[in-house]
């Protein structure tokens, strides 16, 4: 009953304020005070006040949120140790799939694709130390590893 009058009396002074506002012709400011003076009024009608109210006192109502929080405990405690293990269970299988990918690869003689016209076990080039003329001295190593 007190929040209620509370807020009812609040709606009233914004509504006050709004007023004077007008009067000094600054009717945009005004109407902006006066939608924020109404919403108290509205969380009354609507009896939004009366639940928090009785939300606020029920013994119920705040061992649901130490329930809450003891859920939010959990979660963030799993996270953390996921984080710790290296990733989601999706990242920890496309690794083993990428890692038993990588096992076969090495071990063919030729691309699958292109022309098998040159040695297999030609060497890499050696990377130079040129600086920025050949960034992408690697990429054309593995590029002509593969006959592309």
């Amino acid at each position: 009953m007190i929040a209620e009058t509370v807020c009812s009396a609040a709606a009233v002074a914004g509504l006050g304020i709004a007023v004077v506002t007008a009067y000094r012709k600054r009717f945009l400011a005004a109407a902006r005070i006066a939608a924020y003076a109404l919403v108290p009024l509205g969380l009354v009608m609507t009896g939004v006040v009366e639940w928090a109210a009785d939300t606020a006192f029920s013994p119920t109502a705040w061992a649901g949120f130490a329930v809450l929080g003891g859920a939010w405990a959990l979660f963030a405690t799993t996270r953390t140790v996921e984080r710790r293990r290296g990733g989601t269970r999706k990242e920890r299988r496309a690794a083993a799939r990428s890692e038993q990918a990588e096992a076969v690869a090495p071990a063919a003689s030729a691309p699958s694709l292109g022309r098998a016209s040159r040695p297999a076990s030609r060497p890499a080039a050696a990377p130079r130390a040129t600086g920025g003329a050949d960034d992408f001295s690697d990429i054309e190593a593995i590029l002509k590893k593969h006959g592309i």
